[in-house]
């Protein structure tokens, strides 16, 4: 670690045009203070629509704070438009760090629980897909999440929402929120059935829990990448049965410091993943209320694990990789980063 102001302002510029994937970044936790102040003049009340009223409300604090603000913003998707506006502003967010691909996870149980109904959340999820696509160029795809917290109503009625109003552009199945006192075996009928239709699993799990929780994502609910995975690093046989199966893990930086499940980012187990030979992609998962943004989190990245262009290229090839984009899409994308490598790779002498 410790790269030189130049490098790493020679790292940040590379890192700001490479074409990337996102694979771990929340709906509602992308709306940044500009989407807000949109939702907030749209439903006057107790968010500010003064957009720098609302950078100072952004102003993360802690985690209590975040899921202040959070909820806050839940409040705010209350129509279908609220849904669409949401979900395409996002998506320009992404193209301007030149995102190509996105899973983007929705929780439905929340934005149904407000008053959206269910069949205007599923159609302006795919008109504002199909617009960021034809418009910005950025493929979307989308993941169903628990909100565990909720318990088994919530599992009950997202994999209702899910499998009766299956949106086209939904490709997976997930479970957020809280980990303590939510254990993952209690939800595995429910990723049974997801699967059963299709759906790939994609649980959170490790982030504020021990490795057990992460065992359990993987033989109870048939996991293909987990979301976080903080806690593997405490042990080594499930790093070895994660290197061994290529088993992803979404790794998110700077959420692990904010939530504090890692104490720093010095103390960040990224280095200790790869050195076990554990697939790894970068996400930023409520950006805007953790300070950061996916270009950001690869800066971090490459000053954790001590990477050139050349590795940032590739640790963008592995988000690509990981994915579950369609063929097509990743053989572009990959491409695409090939490109860009080729042409920005610093001459010697």
């Amino acid at each position: 670690m410790g790269a030189t102001p130049a490098a790493a302002a020679d790292l940040a510029g590379f890192v700001a045009g490479l074409p990337k994937a996102e694979l771990h970044v929340h709906h509602v936790g992308s709306a940044s203070p500009r989407i807000v102040a949109e939702l907030a003049a749209r439903h006057p009340g107790r968010v500010p629509a003064d957009l720098d009223e609302l950078r100072a409300f952004f102003d993360f604090r802690d985690f209590a704070h975040f899921i202040e603000v959070y909820l806050s913003v839940v409040d705010l998707v209350r129509t279908p438009e609220d849904v669409r506006t949401l979900t395409y502003e996002v998506a320009r967010d992404l193209a301007g760090q030149q995102v190509r691909y996105a899973e983007l996870t929705c929780t439905p149980f929340t934005s149904v629980a407000v008053g959206v109904p269910i069949e205007g959340y599923t159609e302006a999820l795919e008109d504002a897909r199909l617009a960021a696509e034809r418009e910005l160029g950025v493929v979307l795809r989308f993941v169903y999440d628990i909100p565990g917290e909720s318990g088994i109503p919530a599992a009950d009625a997202t994999l209702e929402y899910a499998l009766r109003h299956r949106p086209e552009g939904l490709i997976g199945f997930g479970l957020g929120g809280p980990e303590v006192g939510v254990p993952r075996p209690q939800f595995a009928p429910h990723f049974d059935r997801a699967r059963a239709a299709g759906l790939r699993s994609v649980p959170h799990a490790g982030e504020t829990t021990g490795p057990q929780t992460v065992w359990d994502a993987l033989e109870h609910l048939g996991a293909e990448r987990i979301g976080h995975g903080t806690s593997a690093a405490q042990d080594p046989a499930l790093l070895a049965h994660l290197a061994e199966r290529g088993i992803a893990l979404e790794v998110c930086p700077s959420s692990n410091v904010a939530t504090r499940a890692v104490a720093s980012l010095a103390e960040h187990p990224l280095p200790a993943f790869v050195a076990a030979g554990v697939r790894v992609t970068i996400g930023s998962d409520d950006p805007p209320m953790f300070a950061t943004t996916l270009n950001r989190e690869h800066e971090i990245a490459a000053d954790l694990l001590g990477l050139d262009q050349a590795g940032l290229a590739e640790l963008a090839r592995e988000g690509v990789r990981a994915s579950f984009a369609p063929e097509d899409v990743r053989r572009r994308v990959l491409g695409e980063i090939d490109a860009y490598e080729r042409t920005h790779r610093p001459t010697s002498g």
